[in-house]
């Protein structure tokens, strides 16, 4: 795995992830069951677009998204308060053709997820007390990019108690994501040379 060093959110790190598939999209690309998703022809066109035009395309943010970012460093003060736990804050990795955007590594076996949503969405995540089903391919793209051993979870709310859930690689679904990723990125390539004809 190589870290690409610069900060999130910057142009630099714009720049590093662009037209590269990222553990944040990764449910575009594979399903909860390990099939190919039916967004993964539109998220190869864009990274594809990406890889072309040389920069990531403009994309929707709301209020709650931002104040999710804005809390983002809170909740990792929290986390590390409360685990003991000291996280480091990276760029971008990459390994193999794609990436991911860790929210911080722990020590040498770990990483850190942050979600900060609204109250209520916050309230159901400690009821059901497990990862939440939508972020699963992206914490276990996260174990695969960087090799980790496990991932900590984190669902952050002021006021309320924050959810913590250690994850650890899903070997049937790394082996299937491991293989969908390949065929993607073989196929992005093949298009991307394409355009560029």
């Amino acid at each position: 795995m190589k870290v690409i060093e610069c900060v999130q959110g910057t142009p630099e790190w714009q720049l590093a992830r662009c037209g590269v598939p990222s553990a944040s999209n990764f449910d575009k690309i594979i399903t909860l069951d390990g099939k190919p998703s039916k967004q993964r022809e539109k998220y190869m066109f864009q990274l594809a677009g990406e890889r072309i035009i040389g920069k990531t395309e403009e994309t929707y943010t709301n209020g709650a998204m931002q104040r999710g970012v804005e809390m983002e460093d809170e909740a990792r003060k929290l986390y590390e308060f409360n685990s003991g736990n000291i996280v480091q804050q990276v760029g971008f990795c990459v390994d193999n053709g794609y990436g991911a955007s860790p929210d911080g590594l722990v020590g040498q076996d770990g990483g850190l997820e942050i979600k900060c949503p609204l109250l209520s969405t916050q309230v159901y995540y400690l009821l059901k007390n497990e990862l939440p089903s939508e972020y699963f391919q992206q914490v276990q793209g996260n174990l695969l990019v960087t090799g980790r051993k496990w991932w900590d979870f984190v669902s952050y709310y002021p006021a309320i108690k924050p959810l913590i859930v250690r994850v650890t690689p899903e070997v049937s679904f790394q082996k299937a994501l491991r293989i969908e990723l390949e065929l993607f990125c073989e196929e992005l390539d093949r298009i991307t040379n394409k355009l560029r004809g």
